[in-house]
């Protein structure tokens, strides 16, 4: 962002969406409640975040969806001290949303 002027909007390009995951970088906690850092890494597991923004060419994903995604597909960015991702909308696996009906059964 240009110096000087930290509260300009931002509007997403073409098909990238912005997201935030939840929680520490990373970590997470299995069933019995141990803590798993970040840097472990057992198997490619996919990521949950929630869609902060959209650009124009989106057509499945809304703000306030939750989205699946391999975490390597992504561009980390820095805005007013927020960690943020960066993804297209091609690399995202899976939607979870009130406004989705039917579907497979699954629900969060």
């Amino acid at each position: 962002m240009p110096a000087g002027d930290s509260k300009q909007p931002i509007k997403m390009q073409s098909d990238r969406v912005l997201v935030q995951i939840p929680g520490a970088d990373g970590e997470r906690k299995s069933r019995g409640g141990i803590l798993i850092p970040a840097t472990a890494q057992l198997s490619k597991r996919l990521v949950w975040a929630e869609v902060v923004a959209v650009g124009p060419h989106v057509r499945g994903v809304e703000t306030g969806d939750s989205v699946l995604f391999n975490p390597e597909d992504r561009y980390e960015v820095e805005v007013r001290g927020e960690e943020y991702l960066i993804l297209r909308e091609r690399d995202i696996h899976a939607v979870a949303s009130e406004r989705i009906e039917g579907g497979t059964g699954l629900y969060l």
